[in-house]
């Protein structure tokens, strides 16, 4: 089955740097858009940045020049580049995994991302 699984989250001070990664498994992985949300204690979840099976990418207006999702598809993995972290960047992130119209959709377990000095 297809599996998700999220690592390099952590605590960082404002203004610092963290990668995430996201190895997925059990699904050919170049045919899947694939993407990072996040969800803060007492908020929905949001969607942080997504990237196409063809490499297209969108991001949050609140990260645009400060994050960058790329995915390695001879390594099943993709992954978050976040720059410039603020506080309220602060969240649990989940990697995604999203295929077809209806779409099915897969999800991490999540990795905490907590930025404060």
């Amino acid at each position: 089955q297809v599996q998700l699984v999220e690592s390099g989250g952590g605590l960082v001070q404002p203004g610092g740097s963290l990668r995430l990664s996201c190895a997925a498994s059990g699904m050919i992985f170049s045919i899947y858009g694939m993407g990072w949300y996040r969800q803060a204690p007492g908020k929905q979840r949001e969607l942080v940045a997504r990237i196409t099976s063809g490499g297209i990418t969108n991001y949050a207006d609140s990260v645009k020049g400060r994050f960058t999702i790329s995915r390695d598809n001879a390594k099943n993995t993709v992954s978050l580049q976040m720059n410039s972290l603020k506080p309220e960047d602060t969240a649990a992130y989940y990697c995604n995994a999203r295929i077809g119209s209806p779409f099915r959709e897969y999800w991490g377990q999540g990795t905490q991302v907590t930025v404060s000095s």
